[in-house]
Parts: structure tokens; C-alpha cells; sequence
């Protein structure tokens, strides 16, 4: 029988899930942190994953320890701790700044289908990751990243294309990932064989 499952996510143990939601075949690493996400069908995240505001496309593999939505401190203030927004945990006689969490729950970073999240890597708000890009591991993203892109470093710089522009713009187009499991499953040997244009090349039309 399969691990995994259409209607249920597989939660290791030791993880906290706040406000968020799973697609089909989700899995959650031990350890990690979700809050006000979500995940869509087969994208799971390793251990000790740490994902805020995150809006998470299909069959994303995020590695271990790494860190989406990391959440910003106020800059333009006297002081940058959050006794300023957490008040509430310092004094009785005042509540949290709903507002400031309120902006922080809006600046969405946004990871497309069939994407990589190397181990350690880190993609602050409101980023953006293509569909197929790859970030490596330890790598901190500031800025968008164009689908089937490969970044490394801090900040992230592009290294490569994992794909041409044009074998991008098919694989984008035949959209693989919204095919039904049935179908995924019957041409599970094409995937595993072919490249990526032989597979287009199959399958387009």
C-alpha cells in the first residue's frame, strides 16, 4: 500500500502547522514549521523545514532546513525587536500589533510547480520561484527567479538554465503536473527514461 495519500498529508512527528492547508500526496518532514501556507498535490518539505506565507505549487521538493517567507524585523523603527509587535508577551496592559502581522501574512512568496529548494536555502517574502527552478542548497533568494532557472549564493545569482528557453516554454505549456495520478502513474517509465524534449516530444499535442 502507498505511503502516501490523496486525502490525508503525511505529518512526521514534532511538527507545528498553523493556519495552512495540503493538496494530495503532501508530505511534511519531522520537525518543521508551516504557518499560513500552502502545499499543493505532491510537493513535500524535509526535516526541520521552516515555511511562512507561502504559496506552494505541485511536486515541489523542499530539502531540509531550509526556510520560505522568512519573516522580516521593522528596520525604519528605533528598535528592530518584536517587543515592539509581541507586547502582549512583555506587558498586560497592551496587546500585539495585529496590524504589522497582518503585513507580514500579505508578502506571500510564491514557488512554483516542479521546483528544488536545496538544503539550507533560504526565500524571503514575496519571492517568486518559476515553474522548474532550482535554488542550491544554502542559498538565499531576494529577488524572483525565472522558471527553470538554477541559482546559487547570497543573494542568489543564476548559475544556469536547467532547461532552453524554448524545452521551458513547452514544459510549461504541456503542464505534466496537472495530470491525473492515473495518468502520472502510466507514463511513470517515460518520465524516468526520457528527456526532457523526447518526452515532449511524445506527449505535446
Amino acid at each position: 500500500m502507498p505511503r502516501l495519500s490523496a486525502t490525508t498529508p503525511f505529518i512526521h512527528p514534532e511538527c507545528e502547522i498553523t493556519e495552512s492547508s495540503f493538496g494530495a500526496f503532501v508530505e511534511i518532514g519531522k520537525g518543521s514549521r508551516v504557518a499560513h501556507s500552502y502545499f499543493g498535490d505532491y510537493s513535500y518539505c524535509d526535516r526541520y523545514a521552516d515555511i511562512a506565507n507561502a504559496q506552494i505549487g505541485k511536486f515541489a521538493n523542499i530539502a531540509a532546513f531550509s526556510r520560505i517567507g522568512a519573516t522580516d524585523h521593522p528596520l525604519q523603527t528605533a528598535a528592530c525587536h518584536h517587543f515592539l509587535y509581541r507586547s502582549a508577551d512583555y506587558w498586560d496592559d497592551t496587546t500585539r500589533d495585529e496590524a504589522f502581522f497582518a503585513l507580514r501574512h500579505a508578502r506571500i512568496a510564491h514557488i512554483g510547480h516542479d521546483t528544488w529548494i536545496g538544503a539550507g536555502a533560504m526565500i524571503k517574502p514575496e519571492v517568486t520561484l518559476g515553474h522548474g527552478a532550482v535554488v542550491a542548497a544554502g542559498a538565499v533568494v531576494t529577488k524572483d527567479v525565472a522558471p527553470y532557472t538554477i541559482v546559487a549564493g547570497t543573494p542568489a545569482k543564476v548559475l544556469r538554465l536547467r532547461q532552453p528557453p524554448k524545452i521551458a516554454e513547452r514544459l510549461i505549456a504541456l503542464a505534466w503536473w496537472d495530470w491525473p495520478h492515473d495518468r502520472l502513474r502510466a507514463t511513470l517509465d517515460d518520465f524516468r527514461m526520457l528527456h526532457a524534449e523526447a518526452f515532449l516530444d511524445k506527449y505535446e499535442g
